[in-house]
């Protein structure tokens, strides 16, 4: 097993009498996009600045690369690179003096950190906004200038807080194509959003966090299974009867039915062809059926079984 990047044992982090990270563990090998979600006071963000040294927490250790994480961990800090949801760049410098001004708190050698600011407009589609100052920029833009002055020195670990927020369908498939391609070049990531559908797309791993804990842990495919609900089949039935709702009760992998209407909602707890034994059961017996709908657990049904809140609550 390769060195941790990211090593977080045991973490408590209190408020007063209010515990906001509670025993929290969390190991994060090289390569990993590891999606931390969590709802709103869950413990993700202040998981996040103890991390970076930015809290003092009450027990606990956190490593980087192997080593301790403190506040004047500046060889540590250097190979870091933080992209938070709002956005923080100057507005009275124009998109390329942002990019040289914050690549300049890791990167002294001017002609390296001219490269660097040059492949970070490149990378994130911005060159040809390199004079313009923020405030001229799209919310899509302003997103990737908010990128840009958090990777243009090339860190090897990167923390991004819901970076597609509020911004249009091409700036959000840029910005998820960056990542990607930042992982591919070794970079490992931590990644935080709303979204489930980019977390799917992204992370090779999900955490989630609920009253401070780390209370899931795995692939999203591995989410899905722990679940009791792997399928739920909706068919439109107007003529059903008790004999029919007790017989499909029976069929194997079925643990719940219930009615809506015409309709019945078929629950099944594994199996692989749960529709096909339902409707071999409706022909042989010769009973009409509608509609037919079938529908496989989701990264927010994850969510919402674990910790009893959506995602975007």
């Amino acid at each position: 097993m390769s060195e941790y990047v990211v090593s977080i044992d045991n973490l408590v982090k209190r408020y007063g009498d209010n515990v906001a990270v509670d025993h929290f563990s969390l190991h994060i090998e090289e390569g990993e996009i590891v999606g931390l979600l969590g709802p709103n006071g869950s413990g993700k963000t202040t998981t996040i600045n103890c991390l970076l040294s930015l809290l003092q927490f009450d027990k606990g250790e956190i490593t980087v690369f192997g080593k301790e994480m403190t506040p004047s961990a500046y060889d540590l800090k250097r190979r870091i690179g933080v992209v938070m949801q709002n956005v923080a760049v100057i507005n009275t410098l124009t998109v390329y003096e942002n990019i040289d001004f914050f690549c300049g708190l890791y990167i002294n050698d001017k002609n390296l950190r001219k490269q660097y600011v040059k492949e970070a407009l490149e990378f994130t589609g911005l060159t040809d906004y390199a004079k313009q100052k923020p405030k001229k920029l799209s919310g899509g833009l302003l997103r990737r200038l908010n990128i840009a002055c958090g990777i243009a020195h090339k860190p090897k670990l990167i923390i991004f807080d819901e970076p597609t927020v509020a911004v249009d369908p091409q700036s959000r498939n840029a910005i998820l194509e960056g990542i990607k391609k930042m992982n591919k070049d070794g970079a490992t990531i931590i990644y935080t959003s709303h979204y489930m559908e980019e977390v799917e797309e992204l992370c090779s791993r999900i955490v989630i966090m609920d009253r401070g804990k780390n209370v899931a842990n795995g692939t999203s495919a591995e989410l899905k299974s722990s679940l009791m609900n792997r399928e739920t089949i909706r068919i439109g039935l107007p003529n059903k009867t008790e004999k029919i709702m007790e017989d499909l009760k029976e069929i194997r992998h079925v643990y719940k039915i219930s009615e809506d209407g015409n309709d019945i909602i078929i629950k099944c707890n594994g199996g692989e062809h749960n529709l096909v034994h339902i409707l071999s059961y409706l022909t042989e017996n010769n009973i009409p059926f509608g509609h037919i709908t079938t529908e496989l657990p989701t990264l927010n049904d994850v969510f919402l079984e674990i910790t009893g809140k959506e995602l975007r609550d």
